[in-house]
């Protein structure tokens, strides 16, 4: 019987997984990572809650991908959400789902579930490398390392590459791959921050005030689009951010890259339709501030009142008509996208072309790529986690049909 070796290098959630697929088909897995300890930006992402994925049906789940859906389609097929759940289940992280829908361990934490899975990692044989920084292939084909002793050197067959994205660098994504990759060869998209927050250029005075808080029960459509989107959004100094925005960042990035701008509009109101809305700023003031008239009509206050007054002149609230439009589709426009490093995620990466349907580099044999490095995107609400989670999966089975090929 041979025995096999392969080499990870990244240890998040796509690297992880690559290694258990790898581990439970008796191959011998080396992992590596630049920080010093794994799994910084799942702890991370997970401290208010891991969303872990989504209750919702396996078409309307894949929808979520959007442009990325043909390209995550395959990987799902392998690890879909229900499988996630499972395998989380079967860690001691129990799931269940929250009322939007949304998975969590109900621990909530993602600590409890990676200290569990490096556990079983460790017992099934994992070699777990950490402050192992590393550099591309020297000239005799090797991969190197930075490490706290030096440079070290390590013949690699057959190596997956997980080294997540570009955002968070300070927890080891930080893109520096992107470089000597694109020196062996490897075509590249540009990265651009993804679920993260748009520039609004707000007054002043409105951003001194509502800074920090949310937006609850509103909805949100970009133009350009039919459908409108509910959620929540958060202000902040510089713009809003949010589970909302995240959903929509694909559209939001497009008009921005497009058109220098990308206007949208949110709907303050989301369970009254236009006509109710009218008729009840229709009403008589009798003598009442816009402000207690507003709220008293229709639950108007605080930050939402306060986009209303961002927004529209208050020589138009005497207009019916006018007020109920703006209610019902506040015009905003963004101006640009929260900084790269700033941003939950990053679109772009390993261009699709380099990669056959086991996630290997066409002219780099026994390398492939999984994760966030890859050129697609996805929302948060537990779509991003569990895509990156099933490309682990995907390329670490297409190692090992290479690696039977190669014995052959």
């Amino acid at each position: 019987m041979v025995t096999h070796s392969v080499s990870i290098i990244g240890a998040g959630p796509a690297g992880l997984m690559a290694a258990e697929t790898l581990l439970q088909a008796g191959v011998q897995v080396s992992l590596y990572d630049a920080m010093p300890s794994v799994g910084r930006k799942f702890l991370l992402a997970g401290k208010g809650g891991l969303n872990l994925t989504h209750s919702e049906a396996a078409p309307l789940f894949l929808s979520r991908y959007g442009e990325s859906a043909a390209q995550v389609a395959p990987w799902l097929e392998r690890l879909d959400a229900t499988a996630l759940r499972q395998w989380a289940d079967a860690l001691g992280a129990e799931t269940f789902v929250g009322s939007s829908g949304r998975v969590f361990p109900k621990e909530m934490k993602a600590a409890p579930l990676l200290r569990a899975w490096l556990h079983r990692l460790r017992s099934q044989g994992l070699q777990l490398h950490t402050r192992h920084r590393c550099t591309g292939w020297n000239d005799d084909g090797q991969l190197c390392f930075d490490t706290p002793k030096g440079e070290v050197t390590l013949h690699a067959p057959a190596v997956i590459l997980a080294l997540g994205g570009g955002s968070w660098s300070r927890l080891g994504s930080d893109a520096a791959w992107m470089q000597w990759l694109g020196a062996r060869g490897v075509q590249m998209t540009d990265l651009e921050p993804s679920n993260g927050g748009v520039v609004v250029p707000w007054s002043k005075h409105f951003a001194e005030r509502f800074a920090g808080q949310a937006v609850k029960t509103v909805a949100m459509q970009v133009a350009g689009q039919s459908s409108w989107r509910r959620g929540e959004i958060m202000i902040t100094e510089t713009g809003i951010e949010g589970g909302l925005v995240y959903a929509l960042s694909a559209n939001l990035r497009a008009l921005l890259r497009n058109q220098g701008h990308a206007d949208f509009a949110l709907d303050l109101t989301p369970d009254r339709d236009l006509s109710a809305v009218e008729k009840a700023v229709s009403a008589a003031r009798s003598g009442r501030s816009w402000s207690t008239f507003l709220q008293r009509q229709l639950g108007l206050k605080g930050v939402k009142l306060g986009l209303l007054y961002e927004v529209l002149p208050r020589d138009e609230f005497e207009n019916p008509q006018r007020l109920a439009r703006t209610i019902k589709s506040l015009p905003l426009r963004a101006i640009g996208l929260q900084s790269m490093d700033e941003a939950i995620s990053t679109a772009g990466g390993v261009a699709t072309t380099n990669l056959d349907d086991n996630l290997m580099l066409c002219h780099l044999p026994g390398v492939f790529c999984a994760g966030e490095m890859l050129d697609w995107d996805a929302p948060t609400g537990g779509y991003l986690l569990t895509a990156s989670f099933a490309s682990g999966k995907v390329a670490a089975e297409g190692v090992m049909r290479w690696l039977v090929s190669q014995s052959a």
